[in-house]
């Protein structure tokens, strides 16, 4: 009796796959460790702005402010790993991720409102100079955030395989390693990973606020060192945050998500068998870690459409990760060329 082989085809979807098991245990390994991050977060938090009132210290208020910063940080990334579980509606058609943008943004808002008060309390001091630091609450104060500081960054390191950077979701892989399986985004390392660079940019400031401390305490009539130190470091906190107003007005902008080319999409998709132009692609993203493609592909009159629009997709998941993909399979027409409509954009 002669066996048959009976290959399985693999039919590509027009969206990632759900999370495997091991997903999974990655995004709850992730949580947990923002969980315990944003309490201790939290709660040296108030330690600082306790101590910062009985120092009369406003570089610590400021280095507070910071991990208000984090904190806001790693408490939208914990809501974004706990929405994107949700289910869309008919109403939310693309489902919740993007309440994690809106976080983000209103996150900044609140730091920039908070910041904007400590440098106008800074100015006061220099200008009366009527002020008095308690040097030694402020030094106590400045050494535990540098601890509280360096158990957060052991927390959040990353080691092993987690620790990858993040770079295999954001570059291209190869589709001859995986023909047919697409690349996931993983949220939760990104979110890990962000969290982990805010903690070791407070410990920097920390370690600043320590020595200004220092200074005062050893030379006290050099206290103009903490509305100094609360410039400096306010400016530190607001720099810190441009990065994400700049990912959030791309995001809200339905701008081309950062790590994706206009013109690598479209190459990819011309390099499909059949495909003659390509048109009316539009790129954007969710949340930076859920990207969106919705395209026309004008194949010639003899080309397989449905086999077009399996390759393409397999293309666009494997060699970007797209999230979600659209794609329109038409007959090539000789008006297109010429078409306003069917043109690129603007570069």
């Amino acid at each position: 009796m002669m066996g048959l082989k009976v290959e399985q085809r693999v039919v590509p979807h027009c969206h990632l796959v759900p999370c495997s098991t091991i997903q999974s245990q990655q995004k709850l390994q992730a949580q947990r460790k923002l969980s315990i991050a944003c309490l201790i977060c939290f709660l040296f938090m108030v330690g600082e702005v306790i101590g910062g009132y009985l120092a009369h210290s406003l570089a610590i208020m400021t280095d507070a402010a910071h991990l208000l910063t984090d904190m806001g940080s790693m408490g939208v990334s914990l809501f974004s790993l706990w929405v994107s579980t949700r289910p869309a509606t008919k109403t939310m058609s693309f489902g919740w991720h993007r309440s994690e943008t809106l976080g983000a943004l209103a996150s900044v808002l609140s730091i920039w409102i908070v910041t904007g008060v400590l440098v106008y309390l800074a100015s006061a001091r220099i200008i009366s100079n009527d002020y008095e630091i308690e040097a030694s609450v402020m030094l106590g104060t400045s050494a535990c955030a540098v601890g509280v500081n360096i158990i957060m960054v052991y927390l959040l390191h990353q080691s092993g395989s987690a620790h990858s950077h993040g770079f295999s979701t954001r570059g291209y892989e190869q589709i001859e390693d995986s023909p047919h399986v697409p690349s996931i985004p993983t949220h939760d390392n990104t979110s890990v990973r962000a969290a982990f660079v805010h903690v070791v940019g407070d410990l920097l400031q920390s370690i600043g606020v320590f020595v200004a401390a220092a200074v005062i305490y050893f030379k006290p009539q050099c206290k103009i060192a903490d509305p100094v130190s609360t410039f400096l470091f306010s400016v530190f906190v607001l720099c810190s945050t441009l990065t994400i107003l700049r990912d959030v007005f791309r995001v809200l902008m339905e701008g081309t998500p950062r790590g994706v080319e206009f013109q690598a999409v479209k190459e990819t998709l011309l390099s499909v068998k059949g495909v003659k132009q390509v048109h009316n692609l539009h790129l954007w993203a969710l949340t930076l870690s859920h990207h969106v493609v919705a395209v026309h592909v004008a194949v010639e009159s003899d080309a397989d459409m449905e086999a077009v629009l399996q390759q393409a997709t397999t293309l666009l998941q494997s060699k970007f990760g797209f999230f979600s993909c659209t794609i329109q399979v038409e007959h090539y027409l000789d008006d297109m060329a010429t078409c306003h409509q069917c043109q690129d954009p603007q570069d």
